[in-house]
């Protein structure tokens, strides 16, 4: 796998000291709240759990499955829900956990959806960012690394459900998804 990846864009030890960097903004944010964490399956559960264990006061997690993407590696723009949220939204605070977002088609998507269950709050949190990919004006609150517009892998992010086990974020060679 490692053969795959043009070259390291994040390593374990920078993941890591941002994860925590995030989970005490989140603590300090929520204080007395008891967020809600809503893991967006499956590329966010590494970085959801990581950042779970890096809060420090009352939290929950649940989880969503959406599909965007299909067998492509560009978004289609329309979202299914494969798997909703198991518990009540309303007077909850919600903080989506995305491992990363693109043209935010999704998280649009998802925000609304999710308003309508009538929570106290949503807020969202990406562990990457591809900003100059965005297609909807879209409030993101929490970030853990801005990236540039290219194939990343790693740290749960796949490539046709490959590489998500690296350790790290890895930029993943052309001529493997070309």
């Amino acid at each position: 796998m490692n053969n795959d990846i043009k070259r390291v864009a994040f390593t374990e030890v920078q993941i890591r000291k941002r994860v925590a960097e995030l989970g005490a903004e989140i603590s300090r944010d929520y204080k007395g709240k008891n967020p809600l964490l809503i893991c967006i399956l499956r590329g966010a559960v590494v970085f959801a759990s990581d950042l779970l264990r890096a809060i420090t006061i009352p939290a929950e997690i649940d989880f969503m499955a959406l599909s965007s993407y299909g067998a492509s590696t560009v978004s289609s723009g329309i979202v299914k829900i494969k798997k909703d949220i198991d518990v009540d939204l309303k007077d909850r605070h919600l903080i989506i956990v995305e491992d990363i977002i693109d043209s935010g088609l999704t998280l649009d998507y998802l925000s609304k959806y999710l308003e309508n269950h009538k929570p106290a709050s949503v807020k969202i949190c990406t562990f990457l960012d591809k900003q100059e990919s965005r297609k909807v004006d879209l409030k993101v609150d929490y970030i853990g690394f801005p990236v540039e517009n290219e194939f990343v892998v790693g740290y749960g992010l796949d490539f046709a459900e490959k590489y998500r086990n690296l350790p790290y974020i890895g930029i993943l060679k052309e001529e493997i998804y070309t």
